[in-house]
């Protein structure tokens, strides 16, 4: 059976130039593909996210595959495909909804800025372990968990500097590990890196999800609805944010970096 072609697009999320914020691959499908053969996708792209939007009964479902597995939840790669549909299947249009396994998510394109809008995680605080320290290499103030366990630290530059035993972190609580402190740059409210050796991912360059567990934290340590973080991995990335009762409103740049073709094997009855 001749394999069958996809065109699938490659989207630097968060930032407004190639090679820096997050990479997410984007496949534009006329219908539907088995899980297996996404998640084959996924990892050959070895990238932390490869979106997959399909029009399904008039509706856009969009689902997200690390290269670890399917993940309920991914802010970049829904920013990196709202960027793609506006930008050419409906460059007209102002806003795209997608259905995921979070619900219906919006994403509005304001200017050159792209929000989407997001569930907050409730936190629930923990302790701070001996196991989380050794596996961190750093001694968080204060750790809550949510999807993902976030870990609060008492400057900056202990986030930019840390260096995780990643098989360590995979015996923690939670999917993801996102460590956090006040910026000590005045454009920021806030710095972040986050950590997903449990999804085969070392670290993820921007992470949006993981800004549903550090924006509304952030939000009430400091009383302010308007946020705006920075994610400190090699690669950066801005996030521009908004607290909204259960909400969290996350508004980012994107720029495109590539266009192509994969030639895939072709499940029985697509063409």
């Amino acid at each position: 059976m001749e394999p069958i072609q996809l065109t699938q697009y490659v989207v630097d999320a968060f930032t407004d130039t190639v090679f820096r914020g997050n990479p997410a691959a984007v496949c534009v499908l006329s219908a539907p593909l088995p899980s297996a053969l996404m998640q084959s996708i996924a990892k050959e792209n070895n990238l932390s996210e490869t979106a997959f939007v399909v029009k399904s009964q008039n509706r856009l479902q969009l689902r997200w595959f690390t290269p670890g597995g399917e993940i309920d939840l991914c802010g970049h790669a829904t920013l990196a495909s709202a960027f793609v549909l506006l930008n050419t299947c409906q460059n007209k249009a102002q806003q795209v909804t997608f259905f995921t396994k979070s619900g219906e998510l919006t994403v509005k394109r304001k200017n050159d800025l792209y929000e989407m809008d997001f569930p907050a995680y409730s936190l629930q605080p923990v302790a701070v372990t001996d196991q989380m320290v050794r596996a961190i290499g750093a001694v968080p103030e204060t750790a809550y968990l949510g999807r993902d366990l976030l870990c609060v630290f008492k400057n900056a530059d202990t986030v930019r500097t840390l260096r995780p035993d990643l098989d360590a972190l995979k015996q923690l609580d939670g999917l993801l590990l996102h460590a956090t402190a006040l910026s000590d740059k005045p454009e920021f409210d806030c710095i972040s890196r986050s950590f997903a050796p449990k999804l085969q991912v070392a670290e993820d360059p921007v992470c949006g999800s993981g800004h549903c567990h550090i924006i509304p934290y952030w939000s009430q340590q400091l009383k302010k609805a308007d946020l705006t973080a920075y994610q400190a991995s090699a690669r950066g990335g801005v996030l521009y944010c908004h607290m909204q009762q259960s909400r969290v409103l996350l508004a980012g740049k994107a720029a495109l970096y590539c266009r192509g073709e994969l030639f895939v094997p072709n499940p029985a009855g697509m063409e």
